[in-house]
């Protein structure tokens, strides 16, 4: 069985499960996912993506839709009788599977696991406690699941292989029909429609202030998977902006950027990893964060600044999360090239940190030896 429960675990698990495939062709897979996983050949019994949603209150609006979820699911386990419960990602809910998993006698592997490094150790705890076996992904990961009692074993992220731009860039200006007079800054409002509501505004009336003095600049929004093109195209007609909406070449348009203003999330480490500078902005609701701050344990959201332990990257949150902010943090930057040469050459220690190349061979293989099979 595999759980996913957002775009980005929907997509890492996919790759895992192919790869499994690919070592041990006859095995059967269903459980919860999306489109990934489907393409994969899993039987999906749950689709959650329309109850995807960040912050507390948020979650807690959709409560009875997850708790039906984790019903049908338990259910599931009793009737397929499963050699292994594969966790991604989906925090929250993962932590309910993973205790029932334990009462069912099915063994766990955690992908992607409950950030305990962010919210404090007693999810490590809690995974710990239910004998998951965690996939870390990220050197903090592994040091506070192994503090907490669990079984780790650091497979590194699998976005170290995953983004590979093959091409030049000179190529990329050419496909994407880019003025190679100008220089580029990339929009990257996430992919859950919260995000896109909340901060794609923000973005563009910063991208249309900087367009009024910087002719030597153009803009660029690469669509995220799953994000309605028409939307997005209708939010930026209401801007008095010139800017080239592109869909599935996310990673192409962040290697010719000089700049990016990304929403936090897995965006500021695909840019880590591709050398590219950028400022990080994020809001949720006002009750949500108000929680937050009382939770977290960290003095950073964005994933570049958690690894590094510094603020690397420039992060504006919630109050700060706005155009006028986001304008002279920018601003700034580009009056200052020396500042992004600085955050290159800190971005490609970010990339260090998070392993060798070959993670998702690597889960896969703990998978199939935790499995038995």
């Amino acid at each position: 069985m595999v759980v996913a429960g957002e775009v980005s675990g929907d997509m890492h698990a996919s790759r895992v499960i192919r790869e499994i495939k690919n070592l041990s062709p006859d095995i059967d897979f269903f459980g919860m996912g999306s489109d990934s996983l489907r393409a994969e050949g899993v039987r999906i019994l749950i689709d959650p993506m329309e109850v995807s949603t960040i912050g507390f209150f948020e979650a807690f609006k959709n409560l009875k839709t997850h708790l039906s979820n984790l019903k049908i699911l338990k259910k599931a386990i009793d009737r397929e009788n499963p050699n292994l419960i594969f966790l991604v990602d989906n925090s929250g809910f993962n932590m309910m599977m993973a205790r029932a998993a334990y009462k069912k006698g099915v063994p766990v592997v955690n992908y992607f696991s409950p950030s305990a490094w962010v919210w404090g150790q007693w999810r490590a705890k809690w995974m710990a406690r239910y004998k998951a076996t965690i996939a870390s992904v990220f050197p903090m990961e592994a040091k506070v699941y192994q503090e907490a009692g669990a079984a780790v074993v650091f497979v590194g992220h699998p976005l170290v292989d995953i983004v590979k731009i093959p091409q030049q860039s000179e190529d990329i200006y050419s496909e994407l029909e880019l003025d190679t007079e100008k220089k580029i800054l990339a929009l990257l409002p996430g992919s859950r429609r919260q995000e896109i509501d909340k901060l794609l505004p923000e973005m563009l009336k910063t991208a249309e202030k900087i367009q009024k003095i910087r002719k030597d600049y153009q803009f660029i929004l690469p669509l995220a998977k799953g994000v309605d093109k028409n939307k997005i195209s209708q939010m930026a007609a209401n801007y008095n902006l010139i800017i080239k909406l592109v869909e599935n070449k996310t990673y192409q348009v962040i290697k010719v950027a000089d700049l990016i203003i990304a929403a936090s999330g897995t965006v500021t480490l695909e840019a880590a990893i591709i050398g590219t500078p950028m400022v990080i902005i994020y809001k949720v609701g006002n009750l949500s964060y108000y929680l937050a701050k009382k939770l977290v344990k960290l003095d950073y959201i964005g994933l570049p600044n958690i690894i590094t332990e510094q603020e690397i990257v420039p992060e504006l949150v919630q109050g700060k999360a706005n155009s006028d902010h986001l304008y002279t943090t920018v601003m700034s930057l580009l009056r200052k090239p020396y500042n992004l040469n600085t955050m290159r050459k800190e971005l490609k220690y970010v990339k260090d940190k998070l392993g060798s190349s070959g993670a998702v061979r690597r889960t896969a293989e703990l998978v199939l030896r935790k499995s038995g099979l």
